[in-house]
């Protein structure tokens, strides 16, 4: 038996469990190759029991969310692919505790309507309150660091405990995790400390903050932003200046309304996704000395 049956073995009697399943049906991008296993967890516990499963049947294990900000290979991920799906809620006063795969987007227009400020600005953010913590989401001036009281962390040991928000080193787009400072962690909740408003004024507010995106974000499938701001100018501007805006790989294309945007168009391949970028840091780098950092993580088995 490999390792592999081992881990199937015991993920069954806890949750639903997929071999081979696509995983261009779970991103935003809608590219992907298959994951070896796939296993959707529904809560909290069954997350934790999932990651440590496959640490002791040594298998790779990566946390799916949404699915946005990334680009699967279309090889796949090889292991285990854990579908993050734990989406429990409390609020007390104007303390929230929110499982780690609950949508950010939707979590933070449920606040609005609850009349609790301080995430209108997140209604358009197409991703998990998990990578929002390791990627300190943010969005028009604000980030998850402004409310982020503490995360409840698994830890290599197996045992989970509260982090201080302090402690997870939230910089623009960043994290301890990000860093490789949490390496073999996992986020499995946070609690958030919001403020009391006035339903009606958030909900306009994140209204405004929807038609901002809509008028300048392209629809269709993508991963967001590909590439952080640098110091020196805006992603956008750097790729449309060295002639990129509308560029095509097959049916890859640099988003002719938004340059810092990658769509796929059709059928695009990761290969092709990942040529578009390569091009985009070389040709910056050569013509302004800048390296641009991605903002999409690229996961799964590369050739």
């Amino acid at each position: 038996m490999t390792a592999l049956d081992r881990l199937a073995a015991a993920l069954a009697p806890i949750g639903e469990l997929r071999p081979g399943e696509p995983l261009a049906r779970h991103t935003t991008f809608g590219i992907g190759g298959p994951a070896d296993l796939f296993f959707i967890a529904r809560d909290a516990e069954g997350l934790g029991r999932a990651l440590l499963a496959a640490r002791d049947a040594g298998v790779p294990a990566f946390i799916l969310g949404s699915g946005s900000n990334i680009l699967v290979a279309d090889a796949g991920i090889r292991g285990l692919v854990i579908s993050n799906r734990a989406r429990t809620e409390e609020v007390d006063d104007a303390v929230v505790r929110i499982e780690s795969g609950a949508s950010f987007a939707a979590f933070a227009r449920r606040m609005c309507r609850r009349g609790l400020a301080g995430l209108a600005w997140a209604v358009g953010i197409p991703g998990t309150l998990g990578g929002a913590v390791v990627y300190n989401a943010g969005a028009y001036g604000g980030c998850l660091a402004d409310v982020l009281r503490r995360a409840r962390i698994l830890l290599p040991s197996g045992r989970a405990e509260w982090v201080d928000a302090g402690d997870l080193h939230l910089v623009y787009r960043g994290s301890a995790f990000t860093r490789g400072q949490l390496r073999d962690q996992a986020v499995l909740a946070c609690e958030l400390e919001l403020a009391p408003g006035d339903p009606a004024v958030l909900l306009a507010r994140a209204a405004s903050y929807d038609q901002k995106r809509l008028a300048a974000q392209p629809r269709g499938r993508s991963a967001g932003s590909t590439f952080k701001n640098p110091p020196e100018a805006p992603a956008w501007k750097l790729i449309e200046a060295v002639g990129m805006r509308g560029m095509r790989r097959g049916d890859a294309a640099v988003s002719e309304k938004h340059a810092n945007f990658f769509v796929n168009e059709g059928n695009a391949s990761a290969a092709d996704v990942r040529w578009l970028i390569d091009e985009a840091r070389r040709r910056i780098f050569e013509q302004f000395g800048i390296t641009l950092e991605p903002e999409v993580q690229l996961v799964g088995e590369w050739a």
